[in-house]
């Protein structure tokens, strides 16, 4: 009867350790889950964040040559300014 006891007691203590295994691979997998959404939401949000980063650098640039054009036109009126000026001095 001692050996029936110790198998019993031996069985429920493997029963109970698969259950805690079972138990934790399912927390395991929801963990799981969980932390796969927040790579994808955080990725999105990296992915928004760089199309942001790369419109704002395409206006940076594009206010570059809007600037060099308005400086370019600046040098020419103030040219024809100049030229208009020295002619009726002469």
């Amino acid at each position: 009867m001692a050996d029936e006891t110790k198998e019993g007691k031996a069985e429920t203590l493997f029963q109970n350790f698969g259950k805690k295994v079972d138990k934790f691979m399912e927390e395991l997998n929801e963990a799981g889950g969980k932390l796969n959404k927040e790579f994808e939401d955080k990725y999105e949000d990296l992915k928004q964040a760089a199309e942001k980063l790369k419109a704002q650098a395409e206006n940076k640039d594009r206010w570059k040559e809007v600037e060099s054009s308005l400086k370019r036109a600046g040098k020419e009126l103030e040219n024809a300014v100049k030229a208009a000026f020295k002619k009726k001095q002469d």
